[in-house]
């Protein structure tokens, strides 16, 4: 209590201010704009400071308040899956902090309501108690559109283990003599900045200490305001340590600024492709502004990409891809040879075919000898795309998560209306309907688990990549990603190697209050309510989330939650100086070592037609002992490998195309597959 009635005496100060604070000079220095890549120039030219942006927002009446929290109840109450675990490892109840809240504004005038940013504030901190990145207050206009920034980014490395920060990259036309890249951040407003950094990822929502402190890093200097409440102070004392020892300060006002394209309210998540989504929006918006602020260069290649429908490279010795905004691949020397690298951006895409075959076709164009996939600073995106990637690098026939449904008398009707669902294309819930309503008898918590993505999606394409292959994580990486890395590590697909002690262990299926009120809407009318449908419409483009279905591992694993618990590394790498000042050479060459102690594996096939119909086939192999024939699914030979080559032949009989097989076994085990049409 002590807490809220400070907050409250700090911000009604705040929103009485009648001066504001003057925008920084290097915005108004003449030739700024010109001087800087067009596409940044959006984002600071109408930059304004934070009391301007305060003064003329929020509009909420008591009624609003009043609704938001009531919709608020039903989601946290009767949809949110996560509920008893979040109880029982986190010891809070939001259910009641919100009925408290019921209560209040109850009690409550017109006249006599806070200011708004206050109960933005509660709001957020009530979603923020479950340590739940799925599940999420978003604020209404005109915070949802617009982003508080620091011309900066801080990042963090190690001496002996002991964390350190730097200032990794400045804007564009940002100078001043003595805080340039390089120099070593020290303390925030006059707290030392480890601190710093661990009170703001207390507020983040991260599910452990290690996705808290992630969170709170980047929120240093970048906040998406449909997500996250206005900074408390206006400006920012940045205390810091230049190279030849001197001990300086920086005083930087926020920045208010234009949300970029992917970083607002609105355009993070369609309702219309929410039933299939995992992914934390916090991360996802902070990585597209900070794109917008510091690799401009990638934004361009996007939208040449997109304009041209041709592949395009944002970085120089990149593979060229028709999703650079996605994916970023190239060959990568080091001390232990040359290997192939893939930087998985997100998995926010729109076309998942297209994303699985651009994967599969980089992977098969980089050097054999391994490959090192990226996914760190990943949020997640669309669960079909994580889950259907893990067949290229694997013989292992992919099984994919089941997902879990909390029982509830809301949830069951949600289900039978969509069963199939005449509102959202390819939503069908009719596989969960008989266990939920067996609960009535049985009293389990939870529905049966059924998969997102079909076995034979996530089987269609095959093994396309046959080396050794290395994962980087870190604690951003969450939902989707969450969910690869398992299967990563379920599938027995490679080593695992984090920046971090562990990933963010988001587990789950999200769903906006703007798809709910849609699945419980008539269909001929889809504005409105079926009568038994207890969702209303949402003031000012206020929004929320809510963890809907959970997600459970498979394999040695089955049954595991990945929520809050996520998966055991092989190895952890602490990120150096010249990791986050350059282009992670240690972190690469960390995973390149862990590539050159496994084995590489060879199954190259070429086919040669004959006359007759009678096809020869040569198979080039390395570490295969075995060869079994399949020729449409069907068993047709079994040869000893014993040498670099095995020739077979092989009559295809009837007409239409056929599908070769060749699998490739040593000591027992599945080690290669290669597909072949004829």
């Amino acid at each position: 209590m002590a807490t809220t009635r400070a907050r409250t005496v700090s911000s009604s100060k705040r929103s009485q201010t009648k001066t504001s604070t003057r925008l920084p000079a290097f915005l108004k220095r003449a030739g700024f704009v010109a001087a800087i890549h067009p596409a940044v120039q959006p984002l600071l030219v109408t930059a304004i400071d934070l009391p301007t942006f305060l003064a003329k927002a929020g509009s909420l009446t008591l009624a609003d308040r009043q609704r938001i929290v009531e919709q608020a109840l039903i989601l946290i109450e009767q949809n949110y899956v996560h509920l008893p675990l979040k109880k029982a490892m986190h010891a809070v109840d939001p259910v009641q902090k919100l009925k408290l809240l019921q209560f209040r504004l109850a009690q409550t005038t017109q006249a006599q309501l806070p200011p708004e940013t206050l109960f933005h504030e509660e709001m957020t901190t009530i979603f923020d108690s479950v340590h739940d990145l799925h599940t999420n207050y978003l604020l209404p206009a005109p915070y949802n559109q617009h982003t508080a920034i620091l011309p900066f980014q801080i990042e963090e490395y190690f001496v002996d283990k002991t964390r350190k920060y730097l200032v990794s990259k400045l804007v564009q036309g940002f100078r001043h003599p003595t805080f340039v890249v390089g120099v070593e951040v020290t303390h925030w407003n006059g707290i030392p900045l480890d601190r710093a950094v661990e009170r703001i990822g207390e507020q983040s929502g991260g599910s452990n200490l290690e996705a808290q402190h992630a969170r709170g890093l980047d929120a240093l200097t970048v906040r998406p305001l449909f997500i996250m409440p206005p900074p408390d102070e206006e400006w920012v004392v940045v205390s810091y340590r230049t190279e030849d020892g001197k001990s300086l300060e920086l005083k930087q006002p926020w920045l208010i600024t234009q949300a970029p394209n992917g970083a607002s309210g609105g355009s993070v998540v369609r309702a219309s492709r929410a039933g299939g989504q995992g992914i934390d929006l916090r991360t996802h918006a902070i990585q597209q502004v900070k794109k917008a602020l510091f690799a401009p260069e990638s934004l361009v290649a996007e939208q040449q990409a997109a304009r041209t429908a041709t592949p395009q490279s944002a970085v120089d010795h990149d593979l060229p891809t028709s999703l650079p905004d996605i994916l970023r691949a190239k060959p990568v020397q080091t001390s232990h040879g040359t290997f192939g690298y893939i930087r998985i951006f997100n998995f926010e895409v729109n076309n998942i075919d297209a994303f699985v075959q651009e994967f599969a076709r980089l992977a098969a164009a980089l050097p054999s000898d391994g490959l090192i996939v990226d996914v760190r600073d990943n949020g997640g995106g669309m669960i079909n795309a994580g889950e259907r990637i893990l067949q290229i690098l694997t013989p292992r026939w992919i099984e994919p998560e089941r997902f879990e449904f909390i029982n509830t008398s809301l949830n069951l009707a949600i289900c039978l209306q969509n069963a199939p669902s005449p509102i959202e294309t390819d939503l069908d819930l009719s596989a969960w309907i008989p266990s939920m309503q067996q609960a009535v008898e049985t009293a389990a918590t939870f529905s049966l688990g059924f998969p997102l993505t079909s076995p034979e999606a996530c089987n269609d394409l095959g093994q396309k990549y046959y080396g050794p292959v290395v994962l980087i994580i870190d604690a951003r990486c969450y939902s989707t990603t969450d969910m690869f890395i398992a299967g990563f590590r379920d599938h027995e697909i490679g080593q695992i190697l984090g920046t971090d002690g562990n990933s963010g262990a988001g587990g789950a299926n999200v769903w906006e209050h703007s798809l709910l009120s849609e699945l419980m809407s008539d269909p001929k009318s889809p504005n409105t309510p079926l009568p038994d449908s207890p969702y209303r419409p949402l003031p000012n483009g206020a929004n929320m989330r809510v963890a809907m279905r959970r997600s459970l591992r498979v394999g040695e694993h089955a049954g595991t939650p990945v929520e809050d618990l996520g998966v055991v590394l092989d190895q952890r790498h602490y990120m150096t100086r010249r990791d986050v000042l350059q282009t992670n050479e240690d972190l690469i060459d960390q995973a390149a070592a862990m590539l050159s102690a496994m084995l590489v594996r060879q199954l190259d096939c070429s086919l040669q037609s004959c006359a007759d119909g009678v096809h020869t086939v040569t198979a080039a192999t390395r570490h295969i002992a075995r060869l079994d024939i399949y020729l449409d699914g069907r068993p047709q030979q079994s040869l000893d490998v014993l040498g670099a080559t095995t020739q077979f032949h092989l009559a295809a009989t009837g007409s239409g195309s056929h599908l070769l097989q060749v699998e490739g076994w040593d000591e027992g085990h599945l080690v290669a597959v290669r597909r072949i049409p004829i």
